[in-house]
């Protein structure tokens, strides 16, 4: 049987048995939770309540991979840092069903933060930097780095080997802004010995949860190796003039737990950029699966892949402005766009 279409025909009688087998009781009552990448339900029983199980995507962990995972997981929540963790039967965290890893969990209650504002940023800090805290302790045995490599060479050359922007002048602007920009990121990577560590790698305002008892993250699917402020700039929107106070007050509260060097927020462009390439192969390794042309009607268009180009060279434009680029000279600067770029029949 083929793993990857069980898991994209996930039934209510296959997830059900699923958790029968673990000797849950199940009322029939199962609601599906907002999820993307992995298939995640809200499921009542009659025998522990509410559960949540999440089934993780075939191919996408190994599953030294996946128990590593609920390993950080566990160091945090020994440290009494809010985290959710999965919930251990027999010994194991971890199960399998018709080929398909995955794992049971506690419902818990509260609202995702839609803004962090206030007092808000400083507990925010604390908590991302009690996180780091402990994540520097140890290092990932089995987890991806989030370096250039294999996070933003392997992204790049998959969409550049699969021909996914099918105008070559529009794929050679793309390739050259991105690999401009993993230049620039390896050499501030260097320059200011930015160190890696463990992080929780996808922190958006979306694994925030907020409820009587506080703060609490969610989601440590895509923990990895990689610098500390991945895990700041999609909670905040760092580089606005207008921001500074808040990224302060994020940073007071950070600092009570973890050390910080302001030299490593020059990264933060260059992860936007890599988080662009990374996230459009992303998507086309995932077409196959019957919900993302749906949830992606635009992705491969040439409106999506002249937008993505526009929007890398517009970072990239940002980036070499910086103080640290010494190399911004005239001779340098890319020409403009034009027409034929734009319009992929476009001969004159």
């Amino acid at each position: 049987m083929d793993i990857n279409h069980s898991f994209y025909q996930l039934t209510p009688d296959s997830i059900l048995n699923a958790i029968e087998s673990l000797g849950y009781e199940t009322t029939g009552r199962f609601y599906p939770l907002n999820s993307v990448e992995n298939r995640v339900y809200d499921i009542e029983t009659s025998n522990s309540g509410r559960i949540v199980v999440k089934f993780y995507r075939p191919g996408k962990w190994s599953y030294e991979e996946i128990l590593e995972e609920h390993k950080f997981l566990s160091e945090l929540s020994l440290g009494e840092i809010p985290v959710i963790t999965p919930i251990e039967i027999k010994g194991k965290t971890l199960f399998e069903w018709s080929g398909i890893y995955f794992a049971i969990w506690p419902l818990r209650n509260g609202r995702i933060v839609e803004e962090i504002a206030g007092r808000d940023l400083e507990r925010v800090g604390a908590l991302i930097g009690r996180i780091h805290s402990v994540g520097k302790r140890l290092s990932s045995l089995h987890r991806p780095m989030l370096d250039i490599p294999s996070y933003g060479l392997k992204s790049l050359n998959f969409i550049l080997e699969n021909h996914l922007i099918p105008n070559n002048s529009l794929a050679e602007r793309y390739k050259a802004t991105a690999l401009r920009s993993f230049e620039i990121f390896e050499s501030l990577v260097k320059e200011y010995k930015i160190p890696f560590q463990r992080i929780h790698g996808d922190c958006h305002k979306g694994n925030l949860l907020i409820s009587q008892d506080g703060f609490s993250i969610l989601d440590f699917d895509d923990f990895l190796t990689g610098p500390i402020v991945q895990d700041f700039w999609m909670l905040l929107p760092l580089g606005e003039e207008d921001q500074k106070s808040d990224l302060f007050q994020f940073l007071q509260g950070y600092t009570m737990f973890a050390d910080f060097d302001e030299n490593w927020l020059q990264l933060v462009e260059p992860l936007r950029i890599v988080r662009y390439v990374h996230y459009a192969a992303w998507i086309a390794k995932r077409w196959k699966d019957p919900s993302f042309p749906s949830l992606f009607p635009h992705f491969g268009t040439e409106e999506y892949w002249l937008k993505e180009t526009l929007d890398l060279e517009s970072a990239k434009k940002d980036l070499e402005g910086h103080s640290f680029d010494k190399s911004n000279n005239v001779e340098d600067a890319e020409p403009e766009m034009t027409n034929k770029d734009f319009f992929w029949d476009w001969e004159n």
